[in-house]
This record gives structure tokens, sequence and C-alpha cells, in this order.
């Protein structure tokens, strides 16, 4: 009997169909597994790939909802137990924000994923969405990962890749240890097999070209590309199908890593910036689902959300400004409006900023290039998350909520208390 296997789904994913059409040519029994199913039922497969798309689309941040979801409480024990997991693009990102990747004690965060940033001569030529075909590198023994049997080290396949946020952030630390251990499964090459550390061999900026990692086990990988997309990624779930039937043994590598306590600051403005804080006229349902997480959770709180834009001027500071908004750029009039950070009882505002802002960059180039705005020297992009504490200790419940790591990743975050 073929190797069941549960392709998981949450709202917003969409390539289950291509996972479906993979797994049976690799002679695998593929069966669509919803995220309200009950969790307890994943007991009953052999393996797990959960697939790409928008899963809750990317609100927040890409894979963090999906990866608070109590189903993957339920992968974690079932990778535990050995059983293979390969979670693809969207999924890749998930199993970094549940922390089954790269594989720290207690599934502690250790990987970040986010913006791409395509460089070229050490220049930033691109951010954000991008989509091509790319060569991935086996970069480990073939033996050492449950999706790689079936490739030989050195050798690469050619598939297709597309998203916005696939850039590994990995601390040097572990990025070592990892490489020592044979974590660093694939790596962006060209076509000749080169590992070049720029666009267009490396899509997206990764640390160390990194297209795919796995845990130390190696039943875990996370992989950005799409290799159920084209029959050049089959090897990949034959591979798995192997692992399976053999029952090929875990790996028994280790990895460590001490994070640094995190210390929310208090935010101190720039008095020589502006700051436009934009509300929305409408729901806005991204807030809206990060409170349903939250309660989901445990926790009575309320959350609404707000953009910060930190804008450096030089020269007639009023005239810039009105061109800026003329221009519509940092903010849309139709559905929002420049409003004021919340102010009210058992209420705490946290400003988020990415440590490389590609957002804020990329608007600052398209407002002094494009549009040919003089007279803007810096902009700064941020999230406020607004938390209503509804019941129990003011200190107690923001700490728990920042925990969750649903505003923010610390590997690739910074956060600031406001008020």
């Amino acid at each position: 009997m073929n190797a069941s296997i549960a392709i998981i789904q949450f709202p917003g994913s969409n390539a289950e169909r291509e996972t479906l059409m993979a797994c049976h040519r690799a002679g695998l029994n593929p069966v669509e597994f919803l995220w309200n199913e009950a969790p307890e039922k994943l007991s009953e497969f052999d393996g797990f790939v959960i697939v790409g798309g928008f899963s809750y689309e990317d609100r927040s941040r890409s894979g963090i909802i999906a990866s608070l979801d109590p189903i993957m409480k339920q992968v974690r024990i079932e990778a535990d137990f050995g059983k293979p997991v390969l979670g693809i693009c969207n999924g890749a990102q998930i199993l970094v924000e549940s922390g089954l990747v790269p594989g720290l004690k207690d599934h502690r965060l250790g990987i970040a994923m986010t913006d791409n940033k395509r460089i070229k001569n050490g220049n930033v030529i691109g951010v954000g969405y991008y989509n091509t075909w790319a060569n991935l590198q086996m970069s480990v023994p073939y033996t050492r990962c449950a999706f790689t049997h079936h490739l030989k080290k050195s050798e690469w396949i050619n598939i297709p890749l597309a998203h916005g946020e696939g850039r590994f952030i990995i601390p040097d630390e572990i990025l070592s240890q990892m490489i020592n251990n044979d974590q660093t499964v694939f790596r962006y090459c060209d076509n000749r097999g080169n590992i070049i550390d720029e666009f267009p061999t490396n899509p997206n900026g990764s640390v160390y070209n990194l297209a795919a990692v796995c845990n130390p086990a190696g039943n875990v990988m996370a992989i950005m590309p799409h290799p159920e997309r084209t029959k050049n990624g089959d090897v990949i779930f034959s591979s798995m199908k192997e692992s399976i039937k053999n029952k090929l043994p875990s790996k028994k590598y280790t990895l460590s890593f001490e994070q640094p306590h995190y210390e929310v600051a208090p935010y101190e403005s720039n008095g020589n910036s502006t700051e436009w804080i934009i509300d929305m006229i409408i729901t806005d349902n991204e807030a809206a689902s990060v409170h349903n997480a939250l309660d989901h959770l445990g926790y009575n709180v309320s959350i609404s959300r707000q953009t910060h834009w930190e804008i450096k001027t030089h020269g007639d500071r009023k005239s810039v400004l009105q061109k800026i908004d003329e221009s519509g750029e940092l903010y849309n009039s139709n559905k929002e409006f420049i409003s004021r950070v919340i102010a009210k009882e058992n209420t705490t505002s946290f400003l988020v900023r990415q440590k490389e802002d590609m957002i804020g960059r990329s608007k600052l180039e398209t407002l002094t290039n494009r549009l040919e705005i003089s007279g803007i020297a810096n902009l700064n992009r941020g999230v406020i998350w607004n938390v209503t504490v509804n019941s129990g200790n003011l200190n107690d419940v923001l700490s728990g909520v920042l925990n969750t790591h649903l505003f923010f990743n610390p590997l690739s975050h910074d956060c600031y208390r406001i008020n």
C-alpha cells in the first residue's frame, strides 16, 4: 500500500492541486487535509506536505497565523516521531514561524523569512514579489535529508519560484552550525552550477544563497521554490516515498542557540522628522485576523492597526509633504486617512519596523526617481499595533501577546513601545 500523505491546507492555500499531482507521480497516496479538521487525525498519516499559497492572506506576516493553528501543534508531534514534513513556499514560511526549522530546542524561533532583495554589483535593484525559474543545487550528501535520496551532491534541479518574502535571515551562529550539520540542503546556483551571491543567480538575496533548509534530524524541510509545479521536482517527492518505505533513520545532529533577551524599547521620535499615522476608513481585515488568532489562544484583547511613516525632509518641508501627500504613494485617500496614535485606557501601542525596510526604500525611490519629488532625505515605514487588554493583568497579558510573535519576528524586526 502506498504511503499516505496529508496535504495540509489553510484558508488562502492555493497549490494543493499541483501538490496532489506531484505526489501521485511519485507513487504516494495524497489526501487533502484542511486546517479545521481534528488535528489528532494527522497521526494516521505517514508524512505531510504544507502547500504554498497565502495562508490567512499573509496577514501580519507570511505564515505566522497558520503557525499558531492547533493543527501545527500536532504536526510538531508527528515530526518529533520522525515522520517527513515538507513545507513549500508559504508552507516553508509556516515551518519557519512554527520553529520546525531550523530545529532548535522547544521549537524556538531561529530563522526569519522576509522581503526579497535583488542585489546586483552591490546595489539593490529590486524588492518584493518575483517569479522565475531557479536552479537549486543540492549542497549536502544525498543521505542527509528525507527529500534528497534521489539526487547526488552538487547536482541541481531547475524549478519555478514565485514569492515576495522568500529571503532567509539566519544569525551567523546558527548558520555556521547548520552548514556544519549539512542542514543547508539546497542553494541557488547558475546554469553551470556556480554559487553566485547576486541577482539573478540569487533571486531574493537569501543568506548563503539558501533555497531550502532542513531540521537537524533531516525529516523536515522548508523549500521556497515550487518542486510540485514541474516534473523536474519529482525527485523530492520520490525521495520522500523512499524515506517512508525504508524507514530511514533520523540523523543525530544538534543545534543550539541562546537568543539574546529581547527588550521592547520605548520609541523615541526624531524631532527633525514628520510622522504620519495612517488609519483605515474601511474594516481592517488584517487586524481582525490577528485578533481572532489571539482570541483562539485565550487572550481577551482588542486589536487595531495603523501604518506609521517617518519622513525626513530638507528644504521647504511643507511643500515636500504636500507633494508626497498628493502623490498617493504613502496612503490611499479613498480608504485611509492621516490620524494619530490611539490613546485610551488599558491600551498599549507597539511600533514594529523591519530591520531592513524594503518597503520604505522602494517608496523613497518611487517618490524621488519616478515622481521626481526633491527634498526627501529619508523614509521609514512601520506598523503600529494597538492592544487593549480587556481582562487580566496588563503586563502579563502584553508579555504573552508579544511572545506569540504575531506582531514581529525579533530576527527580522525591531519593536518599540509607544505609550
